[in-house]
């Protein structure tokens, strides 16, 4: 049994219905390559893949392709946003106080929105996004020396 083929960047960005670029498929790369990247790294990261590029032009293609759904876009209070390329799951977040490490957290219990509001107002519910802070364990390690 042969296992099912990954998509490529460029097929990605055509099943949802925007132009493929060079820069498009970089940044789609560097985001998926890295870890919860802010938007100076993932520039970094498109530039080393295909040479200059704007930060605009960087600022546009994440909108795109974050509103295509293809990366997700986080914001710890007190940080930059940070891109990510795993999407399509109710996962969370755990961030460091000290150094703004981020990692993530799948649901605790249960299926998506993994929490139940207790007073939904009225809204239908289809996701739940939480943030755990504390010390990463290099942070925990230098506070407690």
């Amino acid at each position: 049994m042969t296992a099912p083929r990954t998509p490529t960047g460029a097929e990605e960005l055509r099943s949802v219905g925007l132009r493929v670029t060079a820069a498009r498929v970089a940044l789609l790369e560097t985001v998926r390559d890295g870890d919860h990247l802010d938007v100076e790294a993932i520039a970094a990261g498109v530039r080393e893949r295909v040479g200059h590029i704007s930060l605009q032009a960087v600022y546009e293609a994440l909108n795109a392709l974050t509103a295509a759904g293809l990366v997700r876009r986080i914001e710890p209070a007190g940080s930059p946003a940070r891109y990510e390329g795993r999407v399509g799951d109710n996962h969370h977040h755990v961030v460091c106080r000290v150094c703004g490490a981020v990692a993530d957290v799948d649901c605790a219990v249960g299926h998506a929105p993994c929490l139940h509001a207790s007073d939904d107002h009225g809204f239908t519910i289809d996701e739940a996004e939480v943030i755990y802070w504390g010390l990463c364990p290099d942070c925990s390690t230098a506070t407690s020396s």
